[in-house]
């Protein structure tokens, strides 16, 4: 039976997941689970993940979740897979796992927080909250800082001083996109010192274009539309202000 690949493509993971199986050529189902429509609570994919969480994978009767090892089992269950996504020699696999356990509780913990308390709550129907937003910021800069002085030593464009992108490599990328729905001000206030990070974002896309750009399509309309009400909203209160009568304090 085909591969079936439960995603909502503005899930960070979930992209990361879609992405590793177009570059391979790993012959897929892409199932869509509307995280908005809070389609991840209903029975059937409750049967799935228990955990009520994008990505999750049916491959035959085997079931699994978490993106990691989602990945790993891709990586290492289908043939053709190239050796570099999730090397042979333990010791570098071991490497691998080091920077994907480590990723979980900085990376995503700041950069998933920080965009959740900026820009999606309201979509999502939830309450911005300016002090989460505040010590989340505080971690993603952390863990951007960490990437390019202790994950991005060396002289490789990637992850380990790799020469090609691992499973690490894409999986922390994709986390790092999501930054993309950010307004230019806190994207560059909080990407634009990190020259290396955003060299090796650069690199990861290049490696797996064009399925990266493709799956990336529904961040960057997001992104336009965002914008888009953003300045619409300047205008609304610029002109209020024109509008507005000045009253004489005679």
């Amino acid at each position: 039976m085909k591969l079936k690949v439960h995603a909502d493509r503005m899930s960070q993971p979930s992209r990361a997941i879609l992405i590793f199986c177009k570059v391979n050529g790993i012959d897929f189902e892409e199932i869509t689970i509307d995280l908005s429509k809070r389609q991840h609570l209903s029975p059937e994919f409750r049967a799935i993940n228990p955990l009520r969480k994008v990505p999750a994978i049916v491959d035959g009767r085997f079931k699994l979740f978490e993106s990691h090892a989602i990945l790993i089992y891709l990586a290492s269950a289908f043939p053709g897979v190239a050796d570099h996504w999730y090397p042979g020699d333990l010791s570098r696999r071991a490497r691998i796992h080091s920077v994907l356990d480590w990723h979980h509780q900085n990376l995503r913990r700041g950069a998933a927080g920080f965009v959740l308390n900026t820009v999606l709550a309201p979509i999502l129907g939830l309450p911005l909250n300016q002090q989460a937003a505040a010590e989340a910021e505080k971690i993603l800069i952390s863990s951007l800082t960490k990437i390019e002085n202790i994950w991005l030593k060396g002289n490789g464009q990637y992850l380990l001083g790799g020469l090609r992108p691992s499973i690490a490599d894409l999986s922390l990328v994709c986390e790092i996109m999501q930054l993309e729905l950010l307004n230019e001000k806190d994207r560059d206030r909080i990407l634009g010192p990190h020259k290396k990070v955003q060299q090796w974002i650069e690199s990861t896309r290049n490696a797996t274009r064009p399925h990266f750009d493709e799956v990336h399509k529904i961040l960057y309309k997001l992104k336009t539309k965002l914008y888009e009400q953003q300045a619409n909203q300047a205008d609304s209160v610029t002109e209020s202000r024109i509008r507005t009568p000045l009253t004489s304090k005679m």
